[in-house]
């Protein structure tokens, strides 16, 4: 990075520079220099310098060879990629077949410092322990960090244990702690019900439903008449939610904190009444689909246009490949038939033309 301002913004990170500013700031305070001016002075050939490095500089990508990869005799390079620093070994080339392999950094690695060693260490990964109750146990490291993914599930591992030492007993351990975790806790209807702490606080799950513990529940100490009642009021709460759902439009008019509300996707509209007011709960009972889309279309006038397209164009597509047999069918004919017109009447294909 230090680099790309040296290369492109030379001025700014020269010290004269700094001291001169520095010296006109005194003298804006003593007030012997305008400061709209100074800021005039700087600011005009300073964005046409940003102005001309966003177009014609290259973006920084903080490359590093670090050698080559004793295994397939490729080079091995690091750099910043799109979803951050990452370790590369060879380049992929389309006319080759040639495909590029990438792991990325963790956390405590950075371009700078990191050794070819330890970049090589990033490629051991995913790494197959065996099997646990009949589903394999693999090792590996995501955008979130390191994991145990057994089978379609995905356990993370403590950030205090490097994935490479990772062995079957100890990976069969964090399996164990996790299914402990995720153990009901108690059963409501004879389906388990299961509790966690997530970004809004701590929760219990239930059929799928995360439902928010409040502060007057002693979390630790759930009884059984406690999930009960967190249970019976989330399924009140969803029974009453919706006064018209069309879930394959993707469109419902629902009750909401602040009264009935139109969902659109995952936009939140207004009921828009002809002549104003509030709709009475008679008229929301009765309220059509080509209504509610009218409300809709006054807030999103484009709301259905890509839909309606997409058909359009999904049509098409179908009624061209439908008619190609046809077409091919047609010549295969004409080309039967060729020989025999040809022999009896050579002026008949002037006329066809």
């Amino acid at each position: 990075m230090n680099d790309f301002l040296l290369q492109y913004f030379p001025t700014i990170l020269d010290f004269n520079f700094t001291a001169k500013v520095e010296e006109e700031f005194d003298e804006i305070a003593d007030g012997n220099l305008d400061w709209q001016k100074m800021l005039g002075e700087f600011y005009h050939p300073f964005h046409k310098t940003v102005e001309d490095t966003m177009e014609n500089s290259e973006r920084a990508s903080g490359e590093r060879s670090l050698g080559i990869d004793p295994a397939s005799g490729k080079p091995i390079i690091v750099r910043i990629g799109r979803f951050g620093p990452l370790a590369q070994i060879g380049e992929t080339n389309e006319e080759t077949g040639e495909v590029a392999k990438f792991a990325s950094l963790r956390k405590t690695q950075s371009l700078e410092t990191i050794t070819l060693d330890d970049a090589l260490d990033l490629f051991k990964l995913p790494m197959n322990l065996g099997t646990y109750e009949g589903k394999e146990v693999v090792i590996g490291v995501g955008r979130f960090g390191p994991y145990i993914k057994l089978d379609e599930a995905f356990i993370s591992i403590p950030r205090t244990i490097d994935p490479l030492t990772m062995d079957m007993e100890k990976a069969i351990e964090i399996i164990k702690e996790k299914e402990l975790a995720d153990a009901p806790v108690a059963h409501y209807e004879g389906k388990g019900v299961t509790k966690g702490k997530g970004r809004f606080g701590p929760f219990i799950k239930y059929e799928g439903m995360f439902i928010n513990v409040p502060r007057a529940y002693d979390f630790d100490n759930l009884s059984q008449n406690d999930i009960n009642e967190l249970i019976e009021k989330k399924l009140d709460k969803e029974a009453n939610r919706y006064i018209h759902n069309w879930p394959e439009e993707k469109i419902s008019v629902e009750n909401a904190r602040w009264g009935p509300q139109i969902k659109f996707g995952k936009l939140q509209l207004k009921l828009i009444k002809d002549g104003g007011g509030k709709f009475t709960p008679e008229e929301l009972a009765t309220l059509s689909l080509e209504e509610v889309k009218a409300m809709i279309l006054t807030q999103v006038p484009n709301a259905f246009k890509k839909k309606a397209t997409a058909k359009k164009a999904s049509a098409k597509k179908s009624t061209t490949k439908k008619a190609a047999p046809k077409k091919a069918t047609v010549k295969k004919v004409a080309a039967k038939k060729a020989p025999a017109k040809k022999a009896t009447t050579k002026k008949a294909a002037p006329k066809k033309k």
